[in-house]
C-alpha cells in the first residue's frame, strides 16, 4: 500500500486498502484484533476476491468504465490471494488420506471431513465436484 501511495497509484491503494479494512473489520468482529493470524488474513481475501468477481459477473456489459474498474481491483487482490490447490490436486489428495472414506461413497461425511482439512486450500466448488466423481 505504501508502494502504491509513493508512486501516486490511487486505483491500486484504493483496492488494497479496502482488503486491509475487511481483514481488519473480520478480525476485530473475532475477537483477534491484535494477533491476526494468516489463515484468517487469507480467508478474507479470498472472501474480498469472491466478491469482486461476483461484481464483474454481474456488471452490465454498456458499463465498461465499470468494468475495468472491478477487473483491476480483481487482478490486485489477486497477487496476494494465497494459490488455491488445482482439481487435480485435490483428487490426488483425496486418494492417498481419504481412500478408506471415499470407499464408503457417503458424499454428506466425505465433504464435513475434507472440507476442514482443506479450507481455504482449495476451492470448494473443486472440493464439491471431485468427491462427487469420486462417490460415483
Amino acid at each position: 500500500m505504501i508502494a502504491a501511495m509513493k508512486d501516486h497509484d490511487k486505483p491500486r491503494k484504493d483496492a488494497i486498502s479496502s482488503v486491509i479494512s475487511a481483514i481488519k473489520k473480520v478480525a476485530i468482529d473475532e475477537g483477534h484484533r491484535d494477533d491476526i493470524t494468516e489463515e484468517l488474513v487469507d480467508r478474507v481475501i479470498l472472501k474480498e476476491l469472491k466478491t469482486v468477481q461476483e461484481q464483474i459477473d454481474g456488471c452490465p456489459a454498456e458499463r465498461t468504465e465499470l468494468m475495468a474498474e472491478y477487473k483491476f481491483r480483481y487482478d490486485v487482490i489477486s497477487a496476494y490471494a494465497p494459490k488455491l490447490m488445482s482439481a487435480e490436486e485435490v483428487e490426488t489428495l483425496l486418494k492417498e488420506k481419504y481412500a478408506d472414506l471415499i470407499a464408503t461413497k457417503n458424499k454428506g461425511m466425505i465433504m464435513k471431513t475434507v472440507m476442514a482439512e482443506l479450507k481455504g486450500k482449495a476451492d470448494g466448488k473443486v472440493i464439491n465436484q471431485t468427491v462427487a466423481k469420486l462417490c460415483l
